[in-house]
């Protein structure tokens, strides 16, 4: 079988919170990697061939979503099973809100999450994988809601997730741009995290997630560009409606991955919004953009994409108070379009740069123009911010994720309640 090497990564990640060493995430099958592989199946009664075959690959997918299905037997206790498959008894209940420590029937099959997290932080973070950790989040936390808030250009969702039910609605984002895709993982992490510490009521960054929850209601929308991030990390299929388009905007290249941030039709995201939107059309002129490629075009008119007008529709739908809006890279935090954003918006902008250490700053030039926040300010008249998360050039690598993540967990916290 063929993988893609995002895939292969997938997979040895896994295998590395198994305790199989695969060595470097690196997504090639070396002989380290197949050294684990051939343990993995030695320990799962399968043939030890240190390939990953139909039957290796069927046997990690159990893994990928992080629970299994058991039926209780005669004899069971909560507290049995939890030793038996090494995870807690408060684990099993908070996936299975139908049964109690002390009842359980013989014959009913309840959910049983393993005892490692699902978010990976140390891969590329494509759609399939998004999707998966969707899926495996809502098992283990179904208090969690997840929905379909709209389609992209080539039909996938863009999910929605919602935690709390408190009046005070907040919304945060990420992936507009598709080399951007680290803020995708950066916000299915804080989902992770949030939920964990509110299935045990423990706090997170001395914030109680409870109390979040009866206060506010959080929407987070972590992919908003899914066929670009996966244009960047899985590159050009041949059946792409699109494939020889991309490689016309692309000034004759098949390779996307350092420097495409546009959706699938070349358009970019964050600049097809209607806020001073003929601005933005303008000023392409400046930069050379003549039509779709990797960046900056804004499109035909404004909400000309399918993505586009899906975040603008979920927004009217909501009415959040505050939304953050993350990107990629910089270290610094837009918080005003055109002087219209209120005058409290300052004050907690500069909340947020106290909590993540990045700097508080005001757009210039074309980045000035057509973006999300730009549009949700012009709106309502609310706090809305643009967050650069990370510094280099994008793609950032993956190794930056985790002071990327300690940066903006307490702001996604505080962003939820301020």
């Amino acid at each position: 079988m063929n993988y893609k090497a995002t895939e292969i990564k997938q997979l040895q990640s896994l295998l590395k919170k198994l305790s199989y060493d695969p060595g470097p995430i690196d997504g090639i099958l070396g002989s380290q990697t197949q050294s684990a592989l051939e343990q993995f199946q030695i320990d799962n009664n399968l043939s030890p061939s240190k390939e990953l075959d139909s039957q290796t690959y069927e046997a990690l997918q159990k893994y990928l979503l992080g629970y299994q299905e058991y039926t209780i037997k005669q004899g069971d206790t909560l507290s049995k099973i939890a030793k038996d498959f090494n995870t807690t008894v408060n684990s099993i209940l908070t996936a299975n809100p139908n049964i109690s420590l002390n009842n359980i029937k013989e014959g009913d099959i309840i959910v049983i999450p393993y005892n490692f997290d699902i978010v990976d932080t140390n891969i590329d973070y494509t759609y399939d994988i998004l999707e998966k950790d969707l899926e495996a989040l809502k098992k283990r936390y179904p208090f969690i809601e997840v929905s379909n808030s709209g389609k992209s250009v080539l039909d996938k969702n863009l999910y929605s997730v919602k935690l709390g039910n408190g009046p005070n609605k907040v919304f945060f984002n990420g992936s507009h741009h598709a080399i951007e895709w680290i803020t995708t993982p950066l916000l299915m992490k804080f989902i992770e995290n949030f939920s964990k510490a509110y299935s045990k009521n423990k706090t997170l960054r001395g914030y109680n997630p409870r109390d979040i929850w009866e206060q506010s209601t959080i929407y987070i929308m972590p992919m908003v560009n899914p066929d670009g991030v996966d244009l960047v990390l899985n590159g050009l299929s041949e059946d792409n409606p699109y494939y020889d388009d991309l490689i016309k905007w692309n000034n004759g290249s098949t390779d996307f991955s350092k420097n495409w941030s546009a959706n699938i039709r070349g358009v970019d995201l964050n600049h097809n919004y209607d806020a001073s939107w003929e601005l933005s059309k303008e000023a392409e002129a400046l930069y050379g953009i003549t039509g779709p490629g990797p960046t900056r075009y804004s499109g035909e008119y404004p909400e000309s994409e399918p993505e586009s007008k899906a975040v603008v529709e979920f927004t009217r739908a909501i009415d959040p108070r505050l939304v953050l809006a993350y990107h990629s890279q910089g270290e610094v935090i837009y918080w005003n379009y055109m002087n219209m954003a209120p005058p409290e918006s300052k004050d907690i902008g500069e909340s947020f740069s106290e909590v993540s250490g990045y700097l508080l700053d005001e757009p210039y030039g074309i980045t000035s123009y057509s973006g999300y926040k730009d549009w949700f300010i012009e709106e309502y008249k609310r706090p809305g911010y643009t967050v650069e998360v990370g510094k280099g050039v994008n793609p950032l690598p993956i190794s930056q994720f985790d002071k990327i993540y300690n940066d903006n967990e307490e702001l996604l916290l505080l962003g939820s309640v301020i």
